[in-house]
C-alpha cells in the first residue's frame, strides 16, 4: 500500500533526510504499511529503513538511526492511513439515517471503525470486521475498545441491525476479554425492543466480563421527525423513564456488592424525561462514559457549586446576558442562573429554551440544535451584551453548527456577540461573572 506525505514537520528527522511533501511511503523494514497502527509499530525501534518514492517517481531507501519511539516527523493525507471503515448496518434507530436531505457530506458518513474507537473515543458494532481485523485490535493492544451492544440476544441483535454478523458479539467481545483488552459497552434503548427482561439478560451477559469490561451505557434512541419509511420506534415517557433507573439502580446495587463498581449507567436524558434528581457526583465513579452523556450534567453541577464558592464579587461588572439551550437543560440551567443572579445585582441573566424545529420537538438536547432555530428564537428578544451558547452545539474544533452557520453568521443575524461555553461549571460560570 502507498501513503501520500503531505506535510513535513520542522526540524524533524524526515525534514533532514530530504523527504518532502508529495512523495510516497513505500514500506518500512521492508514491511507494507496498512495503517497508521502498523506505521507506529514498525518505526518505534532504534534503527529502521524506510523505502519513499520521491516526487521525481525514484524510490528512495533511507537508513536512520534515531532514539527509540522517536516520532519521523511525517503527516500523512489520510491520518489512519487507509481511510476510515464504514458502517454497513441499517439499525432501526440510526440517526443518520434520520437527517433531512442537503446538509454536509460528512454528516451522513457512518462510521465503524475499532481503530477511531481506540484514538478518538467511537463507538463499533464489530460487525463490519473480519477476524483479521479483530486479531489486529489484539496484536497492537488497542486498548480500550467501546463496543456498541444494544443487546445479546443474537436474533434480536440481527434484527435491530439488520446485519447476520450481528450474531456474533458474544464470541467477539469473548476472543477480546482473552486477551485482556478493556471494554465499555454502550445500549441505544428501544421502547419494547430491547428493554424491559432483554435488556436485564444484556446487562447479566455484559458482566460476565468484568473486570476487563469496566462500563455499559444506557442511553435513549434520538427519534426525528424525519423517519419516513424507517421501522416505526416510540419515544420513551416519563413513566418509562422511571422505570428504567430503577431498573438500573437494582443492577448498581448488586454489582457493587459483588464487583465493587456500579459498572452500569443511565444517560442523563432519563433522568430528564423522569423529572427525577440526577445522581450525585460521586456515583458516577470515574466518569467512564462522560462523552455519551453519562454524568455530564451530574460533574457540570460539582464543578460550579465549587467555583461559586470560592467568586470574588468585587470582580464581578455590570452586564446583562442570555443563554440559548435545548428543553433537555433548560431546568437544570435555569437553576444555575437563579444562584447568579442572586450572587450580584450587576449580573442580569436570562435564560431562553429552544424548540427544535428542524429535528423536531422530540428532539431536545442542545447538541442537535441549528443556527436557524436559534436564530428564529433569540432575534425578537433582548439578549443584552452577548449570548453564550454551549460548545456541544458546534462541530468540533470549530464554530459551525449542523446548518453549516458559522458565529459569524449568528452574531451578523442577531446583532450581538456569541460566547462559547464549554461543558464546564467553571467555565459557565466565568464566562457570564467576568
Amino acid at each position: 500500500m502507498e501513503h501520500k506525505i503531505i506535510d513535513v514537520e520542522k526540524d524533524s528527522i524526515a525534514q533532514e533526510i530530504g523527504i518532502e511533501p508529495g512523495n510516497v511511503l513505500l514500506s518500512v523494514n521492508d514491511n507494507i504499511i496498512k495503517d497508521i497502527f502498523d506505521y507506529r509499530y514498525f518505526i518505534q525501534d532504534e534503527f529502521i529503513n524506510i523505502c519513499v518514492r520521491n516526487n521525481n517517481g525514484e524510490e528512495c531507501v533511507y537508513e536512520i538511526e534515531k532514539d527509540e519511539y522517536e516520532d519521523l516527523g511525517l503527516i500523512f493525507e489520510d491520518g489512519l492511513m487507509d481511510g476510515q471503515m464504514s458502517c454497513k448496518n441499517k439499525c432501526i434507530f440510526c440517526f443518520i439515517d434520520q437527517l433531512p436531505k442537503n446538509m454536509r457530506s460528512t454528516l451522513y458518513f457512518k462510521d465503524d471503525d475499532s481503530r477511531l474507537s481506540f484514538l478518538s473515543g467511537n463507538y463499533v458494532t464489530l460487525t463490519n470486521m473480519s477476524d483479521a481485523d479483530l486479531d489486529r485490535i489484539i496484536f497492537y493492544h488497542l486498548s480500550p475498545i467501546n463496543i456498541s451492544v444494544h443487546t445479546t440476544d443474537p436474533d434480536l441483535r440481527q434484527f435491530m441491525l439488520k446485519n447476520p454478523a450481528a450474531r456474533n458479539i458474544l464470541l467477539q467481545i469473548q476472543k477480546l476479554n482473552n486477551a485482556n483488552i478493556k471494554l465499555n459497552f454502550q445500549i441505544v434503548l428501544c421502547k419494547n425492543i430491547n428493554d424491559g427482561e432483554s435488556l436485564d439478560k444484556t446487562i447479566s451477559d455484559l458482566t460476565a466480563f468484568i473486570p476487563n469490561a469496566q462500563s455499559l451505557s444506557i442511553v435513549p434512541a434520538g427519534l426525528s421527525k424525519f423517519r419516513e419509511n424507517l421501522f416505526a420506534l416510540e419515544n420513551f415517557n416519563s413513566d418509562d423513564a422511571k422505570l428504567i433507573i430503577k431498573q438500573i439502580k437494582n443492577w448498581q446495587q448488586k454489582l457493587s456488592a459483588k464487583f465493587n463498581t456500579k459498572f452500569v449507567f443511565a444517560a442523563d436524558e432519563f433522568y430528564i424525561k423522569a423529572n427525577l434528581p440526577i445522581p450525585d457526583y460521586e456515583d458516577y465513579e470515574d466518569f467512564p462514559q462522560l462523552e455519551n452523556g453519562v454524568g455530564m450534567l451530574s460533574l457540570f453541577q460539582n464543578e460550579f457549586d465549587l467555583a461559586i464558592k470560592n467568586i470574588d464579587k468585587s470582580r464581578v461588572i455590570f452586564k446583562k446576558v442570555s443563554i440559548a439551550t435545548g428543553f433537555a437543560a433548560y431546568d437544570f440551567i435555569l437553576d444555575k442562573v437563579k444562584k447568579i443572579n442572586k450572587l450580584s445585582n450587576k449580573i442580569d441573566v436570562n435564560v431562553y429554551r429552544i424548540k427544535n424545529e428542524f429535528f423536531g420537538e422530540n428532539i431536545t438536547v442542545s447538541g442537535l440544535l441549528t443556527g436557524r432555530n436559534i436564530i428564529d428564537i433569540m432575534k425578537m428578544k433582548d439578549i443584552g451584551d452577548y449570548l453564550l451558547l454551549s460548545e456541544n452545539m458546534f462541530k468540533a474544533n470549530s464554530q459551525i453548527m449542523l446548518d453549516d452557520l458559522s458565529v459569524q453568521n449568528l452574531e451578523e443575524q442577531l446583532k450581538t456577540k456569541i460566547m462559547i461555553v464549554k461543558n464546564n461549571g467553571r467555565d459557565f460560570l466565568n464566562k457570564i461573572l467576568f
